[in-house]
């Protein structure tokens, strides 16, 4: 298996998309203890076992190398598909800013998200966490105020609800906490990150949604679109300390749409022939199941490479 190489930043891909040979490919993730950091150096090595020969380069948020995918700087990127839809669209933080050349390649597991608070304090529930501080701004990644607002809407809370205590990242969110600055923070289950703030506070426990009926859900899609319920058993991840249901979004591999449709083909191929190798490298994408990875088309595209091995697949 080839090494998967780091890059300091994301624009350190210009170099590497001009000097490509048509099997060499990049993979755009955020910072390292991220979650899509983890999942694009599993898809990586994943990748690279099936003859492609690729890279990661982190950058801060999908916020940032989203356009840089769309405009070709590198090949393909990591992220949640409500985003994605996002930015094909213009909508929300895009602010009418279209970028129409992302295409879908393939869906991984769910994100599953949960608010994380010290297991020793006396927040049990979301609704515990009004008037207390905790984080919020995320200005580098602007996912994470929708998500946070879905959570609080299952408890019938807005973000007004609590102190915010403004952070740039989910990261910076979690030093937030460790730091004692806030009472909680907000990341998805799986993330480095996460278990070092389990080690440095002496436990977490990971809040989820205490109502779990269909005016909820209504109350978090009203936020972020195509969120969904799911349960973890106890013990499942640092902070499931009985089964709990939480929120959970869909994230996928994306590409541009001039990318040759045998490079997307090779890589649909790989997450789909080398899952195991994508659960070694990242223990949480054990969870990532192949058949599933044509998931409902929605506003964004699948790349006709993809669809080409779908279809050879018989994969639906």
């Amino acid at each position: 298996m080839n090494t998967v190489l780091a890059g300091a930043t994301i624009a350190a891909a210009l170099g590497l998309a001009g000097a490509a040979h048509a099997q060499a490919v990049g993979i755009a993730t955020s910072n390292p203890g991220s979650l899509f950091h983890n999942i694009g150096t599993a898809v990586a090595n994943a990748a690279n076992a099936g003859g492609l020969n690729t890279t990661i380069q982190p950058a801060t948020s999908p916020n940032q190398f989203i356009p840089f995918v769309n405009d070709g700087g590198i090949e393909f990127g990591v992220a949640n598909l409500q985003e994605v839809e996002y930015a094909v669209t213009g909508a929300e933080w895009w602010n009418g800013s279209e970028y129409p050349n992302l295409r879908i390649v393939g869906h991984l597991q769910p994100l599953v998200e949960a608010i994380f608070v010290r297991a020793d304090s006396d927040i049990m529930s979301v609704a515990d966490l009004a008037g207390q501080p905790m984080t919020d701004g995320y200005t580098a990644q602007n996912t994470i105020l929708p998500q946070l607002s879905a959570f609080y809407a299952t408890a019938g809370m807005t973000r007004d609800d609590v102190t915010q205590v403004n952070v740039a990242s989910v990261v910076a969110g979690a030093d937030a906490f460790i730091a004692g600055d806030t009472v909680g923070f907000i990341f998805a289950h799986g993330a480095g990150k996460v278990r070092e703030a389990d080690a440095a506070v002496g436990g977490l426990r990971a809040l989820g949604v205490g109502d779990d009926s269909d005016a909820s859900l209504a109350a978090a899609r009203a936020h972020w679109p195509t969120a969904f319920f799911t349960v973890l058993p106890e013990g499942a991840m640092p902070g499931v300390l009985e089964a709990t249901t939480y929120i959970a979004f869909p994230q996928v591999v994306f590409t541009h749409a001039d990318v040759p449709d045998d490079v997307v083909y090779a890589m649909a191929q790989a997450m789909y022939e080398n899952a195991d190798i994508m659960g070694e490298s990242f223990p949480p994408m054990r969870a990532f199941r192949p058949e599933d990875m044509r998931g409902e088309e929605g506003v964004t595209a699948y790349h006709p490479g993809a669809l080409r091995f779908f279809e050879e697949t018989g994969l639906e």
